[in-house]
């Protein structure tokens, strides 16, 4: 049996390794602290300690790891793992992108699948699908956001995960392809309204979300927004501009709230060189105690892990995104999605 190390037990690990115990896959859970949240599991071995040691020292030869850590210490624990040839599911979502280790991972044999969520993931997917049908695409818009139900007078925002990683997002600036070219422009620029059928009119503005599209997918147009109650992102730009932004008191006031109804929104727009436009959107609204964003990431995550399983040679050696996947492939993660109540309309995937 496939050994899964699942490093990371957060919002979304915690669900991904719920996920994969319901198939009956033994998982070594990797986390600094102690873990309550898991009834007693045969399956289930957690291991309290650092996850960089962690990855220094395994041992078995039939594992995968699935990278669930925040941001930097996320590459850190991938990296490390590219050098000792091991097969990796990575969802860190770290700044410095899997795809620098490409060529160490073919030197050491390494196996390598990045950026396996919602948005980048499941987004990436539709894209390369409409790609592979379309003829090739000239315009992507991918807009995507997970927020509380309900505005409320502070920021209309709770981070479904480390809210670090998101200041880090509305910092970075934005990377999209104009007229054919990469082009950069700041972050959070554009910001403009949209209608989100099922809650009403949000705010969209460019992000640095598009990441290995950019360089894989050829396209005259490419943007990624990120979705936000209005005036959310106008007041992190004036307290921002007006040096009186306190970092520490944000990740304090954007603590996720469990008790607090959410969804996750996303919406894939493509116009195909064929002259077809696709356009998917995905909503969630969370179940049975799991949040949207944890579902709607997890649920991806854990469909590649057992896709990989099922078929080893899914994944060839070095760095690979996910609109790298097959067709086959992606049609099962959009029938996961699908299995376990999260809203898709758009086209479906023809095999």
């Amino acid at each position: 049996m496939t050994v899964i190390h699942c490093l990371g037990s957060g919002l979304v690990g915690s669900f991904v390794i719920k996920k994969l115990l319901d198939e009956k896959m033994k998982i070594n859970l990797v986390d600094i602290e102690e873990k309550e949240i898991f009834s007693s599991n045969d399956l289930l071995k957690i291991h309290v300690t650092d996850a960089i040691e962690y990855c220094k020292n395994t041992s078995n030869e039939d594992e995968i790891f699935v990278n669930m850590l925040p941001g930097s210490l996320g590459f850190n624990a991938t990296e490390i793992l590219v050098s000792r040839g091991k097969k990796v599911v990575d969802l860190s979502f770290s700044e410095t992108t899997p795809d620098s280790l490409n060529k160490k991972a073919i030197d050491s044999g390494a196996k390598i699948l990045w950026d396996v969520g919602i948005a980048p993931g499941f987004s990436n997917m539709l894209v390369s699908y409409a790609s592979r049908l379309g003829g090739g695409v000239c315009n992507v818009e991918i807009r995507v956001g997970g927020n509380p139900i309900e505005r409320d007078e502070k920021w209309s925002y709770m981070a479904p995960f480390s809210p670090k990683d998101v200041i880090a997002e509305y910092t970075r600036p934005a990377r999209i392809i104009k007229s054919g070219k990469l082009t950069t422009l700041p972050a959070l620029s554009d910001i403009h309204k949209i209608n989100v059928q099922q809650v009403g009119i949000m705010e969209s503005f460019l992000t640095d979300g598009l990441r290995s599209l950019l360089s894989t997918i050829s396209s005259e147009e490419m943007t990624e927004y990120t979705v936000r109650w209005p005036g959310h992102i106008q007041r992190y730009i004036d307290e921002r501009d007006a040096g009186i932004l306190d970092y520490e008191k944000l990740i304090e006031d954007w603590k996720f709230d469990k008790t607090r109804d959410e969804f996750t929104w996303m919406e894939v727009k493509v116009d195909c060189m064929n002259g077809e436009k696709m356009i998917w959107t995905v909503f969630d609204q969370g179940r049975n105690g799991d949040s949207s964003m944890a579902r709607t990431t997890g649920l991806v995550t854990a469909s590649c892990v057992k896709q990989w399983i099922s078929n080893p040679e899914l994944i060839q050696v070095g760095v690979h995104p996910p609109e790298s996947l097959p067709n086959e492939v992606i049609a099962n993660v959009s029938q996961s999605l699908k299995d376990e109540g999260v809203e898709i309309n758009g086209p479906g995937i023809i095999l």
